[in-house]
Formats: structure tokens, C-alpha cells, sequence
């Protein structure tokens, strides 16, 4: 069986990311294709999109938002995404069970003994007049039924479990500051969110597989489960399991594939990247080596910003003080500081945030 050392896996990842060619998509394709992106800061999708896409500009993101033709909601992980909308109503019903436990196993004390069916009920009933109500407004309007547990429990588990919720506009919008508004998927995309369909197999987790490989792979179950969050996904395997390729990778963990995937030399070059907190190129494994560092795991996790240098994480970078600043985390070579600070004034330029210089720390 062929073995893939970091280094290929590594290529690999940043070809299915547009991490090594910016793509020429619009950005619902590219959004379909990324499987979505982490978005609980609002702001950092465009960053993860400029990244990848060739004339990004953010008017591209809002429009697809108010569009609807993407959204922002609970889903992977219990975490915020960014996903089209077909996305949103085929997966979320995969995801439900997901979801309620890990609202139940944060307030699992807070939540005891409370009746999920008749809060989703209760909460689905406030929202049925289809107006737009903070997490705070939606508790306010069923708290006297369930006067014990805190707000933040309560409302977590209505938006975040319960009742599948989009963020509205202007949250998440370019250079706009907006609390968050909820408003049924359902409501806002006009559709009903897809059932599971009866019998064998786990159809959606095999699209899901599917999916992930195509823009994560090769890949172990394991990444696959520390992506999505779901644990139910052997049945959703064992049933495409013919329709893979199989590698090892240098620890002989069993890595699946698509047959037609790219999987580029690892001699190709990689260019300098620059990635938002929480980019899923980093957090959709399990097994993160691929890209970065043991030492630097903790960052991927803390919401730093990272540089990719020849496709591995290099550098944190932040704006403050009007300064673009870039901190290694390893010496960088003449050609890669170069390499780095031009990548950094195209950012400083995309940005628009009156950044009036890039400082680029040699000490590390």
C-alpha cells in the first residue's frame, strides 16, 4: 500500500484548498466545495476567501449572504460556518443529534431533567411570525416555562440545538459591526430542512464523506470525525468504501481518497499564504501534522492568524496600531522574508484598513 509522507499529504491539502493556485469560483462554488468555513468571527471567512480566490473582493461574500445563497449557522463542530444554503438544509438534519449533545454535555447540570421536544416547540412557536429575534429576545419570550435554567443555556439550546437557525445580515457583512439575529433556516431560505431519508447506509454521510475528501483528503476517519463532529459515520465509510482508494500514512493510519483527486508532487512549490483564526485547512483534522507543527498546535485552537511558508504553518500574523504584523515562528531565509512581505502588502491593500505598514519580526 502506498505511503504519503507530511509532505504530500501536505500538498494534497493545499491543492483541495485553493491554497496553491487561487481558484477562479464564485464564491457559493467555493464555499460548496470547502464544505463551508468557520465563522464565529465575522470577519474571517473574507480573509480565508482572498486566500483562495483569484479577484475575491468582499462585495462577492455580502452579496451571496443577503442573496441567501450562503448563510451563517450552527453546524460543524457546534461551531458558527459559513455554508451555502443547499448545504445548510441537507446537512443540518445529519447534524441534529450532534448538536444537542454538545449543548447537553456543556450545561449538562444546567439542563437537566428539561423537555428538548417542549422547548423546540415552545421556541418554534415564538419564532413563527417570522420576525428576527436575538438569542436574548427568544429566551425572554419562553422563560416562564422554564424558569431554572440560566439564559445561556436556554438559548444556546434553542439557536445552537434546537431549532436550525440562520445568522441574518449584517452580521458577517465587510467592515460592518452587527449583533446576531436569528431567524429559522426554513424561514429565511423559504424551504423546509431536508429529512433523513429511511433505510441503510447513511446516503448523507456518504455525500458528507465524500465532500470532506474532496476538499480534505486523503484523510483518516478520525479526521473526518474531528471535522464535522459526528461519531456515527462507519456505516456512511463501510458503504463508499469501494469507491476509494486507500494510502497509509507515516504513522500507518489508513488515509482514504477519491480516485481522481489531485495529490501533486511534494516537490511543488507552495506559495505563501496568508490564513484567518480558525481556518479549517488546519482545524478540519484530527492529525494536524500535515500542516503544522506539534509545538504550534495550541495557536490553531487560540484564534491566532497563521502564514503559510512552503504550506506549513510559519507565522501568526494581526493588525493593530495601524501595523500589519508578522511574527515567525522559525527563522525565515532572505528569499522567504520577501516572499512573505510581498504576500503581506497584497493583504495590507485587500484589507482597506488603513494599515500604513508591514512589520515583519526577524527575532523569533
Amino acid at each position: 500500500m502506498t505511503v504519503l509522507d507530511s509532505r504530500a499529504l501536505n500538498r494534497a491539502t493545499l491543492a483541495r484548498q485553493h491554497l496553491l493556485t487561487r481558484g477562479d469560483t464564485s464564491v457559493p462554488e467555493a464555499v460548496a466545495h470547502l464544505c463551508g468555513l468557520q465563522a464565529q468571527e465575522p470577519h474571517e471567512p473574507f480573509i480565508g476567501l482572498w486566500s483562495r480566490l483569484a479577484d475575491f473582493t468582499p462585495a462577492h461574500l455580502d452579496e451571496a449572504l443577503t442573496g441567501r445563497t450562503v448563510v451563517r449557522t450552527h453546524l460543524m463542530r457546534r461551531t458558527v460556518h459559513l455554508v451555502t444554503s443547499d448545504d445548510a438544509l441537507a446537512w443540518r438534519a445529519r447534524h441534529d443529534t450532534m448538536l444537542r449533545q454538545r449543548v447537553l454535555g456543556t450545561y449538562r447540570r444546567e439542563l437537566a431533567g428539561i423537555d428538548l421536544e417542549e422547548v423546540a416547540a415552545a421556541g418554534r412557536a415564538v419564532m413563527a411570525d417570522q420576525r428576527p429575534r436575538t438569542m436574548t429576545e427568544l429566551v425572554q419570550a419562553v422563560e416562564d416555562r422554564w424558569p431554572g435554567p440560566p439564559r445561556r443555556a436556554l438559548g444556546e439550546l434553542l439557536v445552537a440545538a434546537l431549532i436550525p437557525m440562520a445568522q441574518l445580515p449584517p452580521r458577517g457583512l465587510w467592515h460592518q459591526t452587527a449583533g446576531v439575529r436569528n431567524l429559522p433556516l426554513a424561514t429565511w431560505l423559504a424551504r423546509d430542512v431536508d429529512p433523513l431519508p429511511d433505510g441503510d447506509g447513511d446516503p448523507v454521510g456518504q455525500r458528507l464523506l465524500r465532500r470532506y475528501l474532496a476538499a480534505y483528503g486523503p484523510a483518516a476517519s478520525a479526521d473526518l470525525r474531528a471535522w464535522c463532529g459526528l461519531a456515527g459515520l462507519p456505516a456512511a465509510v463501510r458503504a463508499a468504501r469501494d469507491e476509494l482508494v486507500v494510502f497509509r500514512d507515516e504513522r500507518g493510519r489508513e488515509l482514504l481518497d477519491l480516485p481522481d483527486a489531485p495529490r501533486p508532487h511534494p516537490d511543488t512549490p507552495a506559495p505563501v499564504r496568508f490564513l484567518p483564526a480558525f481556518d479549517n485547512a488546519i482545524l478540519g483534522y484530527h492529525d494536524r501534522s500535515r500542516i503544522i507543527d506539534a509545538a504550534h498546535l495550541g495557536l490553531s485552537v487560540a484564534g491566532h492568524r497563521t502564514v503559510l511558508v512552503d504550506g506549513r504553518v510559519t507565522a501568526t500574523w494581526t493588525v493593530r496600531s495601524r501595523q500589519l504584523h508578522i511574527s515567525p515562528l522559525r527563522p525565515l531565509t532572505a528569499p522567504e522574508q520577501e516572499a512573505v512581505h510581498a504576500e503581506a502588502e497584497t493583504l495590507r491593500t485587500f484589507l482597506d484598513e488603513d494599515i500604513e505598514q508591514v512589520r515583519l519580526t526577524t527575532e523569533t
